[in-house]
């Protein structure tokens, strides 16, 4: 699993996502990414946890709330393209926030769930075969692809960790 998707296999938005990983299997990256993630979390303090870095902006609770939402919603869509199905709906990530419970849970909470999430979804990912990761389907109206999902997902999480370090962290 060490081939980057083909341009075709997504739309031109999640170029962002897709160029922050490098070469290599992208499932071993997945792995690497969830442990370096959750050192990182685990050394913010519980004080940072609600900080937000401007107003309307999400806090860092909120930020790990939406990596664990979309890390479901990556899995979810590997899951059901992989299986033949074709089209899925968008995924708001905006209100999956604001209709979430994460300022009410503790930091700590988050942080293993969404390393308990990735180790579960690990699973999936290294059981796709080479003609599951080519598999397509559409979501939010863009045709993608399960190998295009697996680099998003990293991406995302990468993107996502910067923020936190660029504007959080400061």
């Amino acid at each position: 699993m060490s081939n980057q998707p083909k341009p075709e296999e997504f739309s031109p938005f999640h170029n962002n996502y897709i160029s922050k990983v490098g070469n290599g299997d992208i499932v071993a990256i997945l792995a690497e990414l969830k442990d370096s993630t959750y050192n990182f979390l685990s050394n913010i303090s519980a004080a940072k946890a609600d900080y937000a870095y401007a107003e309307g902006k999400w806090t860092i609770k909120e930020v790990i709330g939406h990596m664990i939402d979309a890390e479901r919603t990556f899995a979810y869509r590997i899951l059901a393209f992989s299986r033949g199905q074709q089209e899925l709906p968008g995924f708001e990530e905006d209100e999956y926030v604001v209709r979430s419970t994460f300022k009410s849970r503790t930091l700590a909470d988050l942080i293993e769930e969404f390393k308990a999430v990735r180790e579960a979804n690990l699973f999936l990912f290294r059981s796709l075969t080479s003609q599951q990761l080519l598999a397509t389907g559409i979501a939010n109206g863009n045709i993608i692809s399960v190998r295009a999902l697996l680099y998003i997902a990293a991406g995302h999480e990468m993107h996502h960790i910067n923020l936190i370090k660029e504007r959080y962290l400061v």
